[in-house]
């Protein structure tokens, strides 16, 4: 036997994933023959496991054997139920807090500095945010012409991101859970890559006014379209035309200056997760983390039910009393959600994810967590909320990769780093994305969509460390403008669905 073939991550695991395909009847080990073909990315059964016996990987029990399994045989989510989850009563808080973190090599990045002193800009962008659906398909007809006319004059704006959205009229505007969608919806008007900018378009007959969208001082004829109020079409594009072109003259005088690595707040969330994501990537964007928070940057991770089974976890890392209670309020509110709803978190893991080789959510979330680093938690949110803080923060969003990119802008994130183990072309318009694949596999295929694997880590080829240091490098060049990430070179920019948890009436 000459290559490792196979990972197993803690001591106490009583099974491993194949780092290749292994086809059946292969010595993965001494006394260790695979008894079926076992898909790359899949688990191995180390021993002999009895009819309810538990299945272990990164030392927690992931479920209990259906029937009986044999050494060597390939395990997969049919054979597997699912644990109870944590119970949120009975919390430890503030029990694991580690503040001896790697030094960051750079404290430095080249930003725009916003009026309002916040969070620095990473990108130059005229945002054009919106009251409704309905005003869309106009406002898309003006982009185009902005970006064909207007946008080569002003060369220091990096493009026009229009804000649409499937919200603001047939909504239970007052329902209590229509705080969610709003309070997004109001602070992507701020978000800070905008400069300070504020443009609006509204219909005038939406439930969403422009008053409740905009703060009052926004609130102004020179910040606000409105298209009832507009002599038809061209009247209209005239009207945004001109609006747009005095915003980015003012754009355009902004230039980038060197800024502290505090200025920035960056957003991690993995999606198309494999089995080798919490062994490779999800680890090396951990230790980019904790580099970034010992440098004063703001980090946000996400996603409430890739967490929810690991939530002792992070109990244990937030710094205070305050934070914990509000992480089992978050947590406490989405499982009433899905209960609401007549599911549970077996909804998750997607069969992207079975295929890569997750058998259920405890898996994922143990993979999951692993993008937070060892930083303390010094702050909980609730989807779409703003930091009050620096350094490592849960934001309380959605799993769905289409609506937690979007809770995270409007929290401020103004650069994402993205894992996959199974690939996707997704981005953001507002904010550049970093892709990070799991495995060598994907990036050789998708050379061209990929900025970064982590794939040497399951070869043995790269540790942990070493490409989570090539990713912070990139963090800051991308943060200074110096690299581009392939979604936002080639303009790759997902829809922005905003969480909703309130009716449609």
């Amino acid at each position: 036997m000459a290559q490792k073939q196979i990972i197993k991550i803690h001591g106490r695991d009583n099974v491993a994933i194949a780092i290749h395909g292994i086809p059946a009847g292969t010595q993965v080990t001494d006394g260790l023959f695979a008894r079926q073909d076992i898909p790359q990315g899949h688990k191995i059964a180390l021993r002999d496991l009895p009819k309810g016996g538990e299945i272990r990987r990164y030392g927690v029990v992931l479920g209990y054997a259906l029937d009986e399994i044999k050494k060597g045989d390939w395990i997969n989510e049919r054979m597997i139920s699912l644990p109870k989850l944590p119970d949120l009563d009975d919390m430890a808080f503030g029990t694991n807090l580690v503040t001896d973190l790697p030094e960051a090599p750079v404290r430095t990045f080249e930003g725009y500095r916003n009026p309002d002193g916040g969070y620095a800009g990473t990108r130059n962008l005229l945002g054009i945010s919106t009251t409704v659906q309905c005003v869309t398909g106009v406002l898309n007809a003006a982009v185009q012409r902005m970006r064909k006319e207007l946008l080569p004059k002003y060369p220091n704006v990096d493009d026009i991101v229009p804000i649409n959205h499937a919200y603001g009229c047939g909504v239970a505007i007052h329902a209590p859970e229509a705080k969610v969608p709003i309070r997004a919806l109001r602070n992507l008007v701020k978000h800070p890559n905008f400069g300070g900018e504020v443009m609006t378009v509204a219909l005038g007959c939406e439930k969403l006014t422009v008053e409740m969208l905009l703060d009052e001082s926004d609130s102004k004829p020179e910040n606000v379209i409105i298209l009832q109020e507009k002599s038809g079409f061209q009247d209209m594009m005239g009207s945004m035309m001109e609006m747009a072109e005095q915003k980015l003259k003012r754009l355009n005088e902004r230039k980038r200056e060197t800024l502290p690595l505090s200025d920035l707040c960056i957003g991690m969330q993995c999606g198309g997760s494999d089995s080798f994501s919490g062994v490779t990537a999800n680890p090396s964007a951990g230790y980019a983390a904790d580099l970034l928070v010992q440098a004063g940057a703001t980090v946000l991770f996400s996603e409430v039910t890739e967490v929810r089974d690991g939530v002792h976890l992070l109990a244990e890392r937030c710094v205070d009393n305050q934070v914990g209670k509000k992480l089992i309020a978050e947590m406490k509110w989405y499982d009433n959600y899905l209960a609401g709803g007549g599911v549970d978190r077996s909804e998750n893991p997607s069969p992207g994810n079975k295929k890569g080789g997750l058998s259920n959510i405890v898996e994922k979330a143990m993979g999951s967590i692993a993008k937070s680093g060892k930083s303390p938690i010094v702050e909980v949110l609730s989807p779409a909320e703003r930091p009050t803080k620096h350094g490592l923060i849960y934001a309380a969003t959605p799993a769905s990769d289409i609506v937690c990119g979007p809770c995270q802008l409007a929290s401020g994130i103004t650069l994402q780093v993205f894992m996959t183990g199974r690939g996707t072309p997704y981005g953001l318009a507002a904010a550049p994305v970093i892709k990070v694949s799991s495995r060598n596999d994907l990036k050789d295929v998708w050379k061209d969509l990929i900025d970064l694997s982590a794939g040497d880590i399951a070869d043995g080829d790269a540790t942990i460390p070493e490409i989570g240091m090539r990713l912070f490098h990139m963090i800051v060049d991308t943060a200074s403008g110096k690299y581009k990430p392939w979604a936002e070179a080639y303009g790759l920019h997902n829809d922005l669905c905003i969480f909703n948890p309130a009716p449609i009436t």
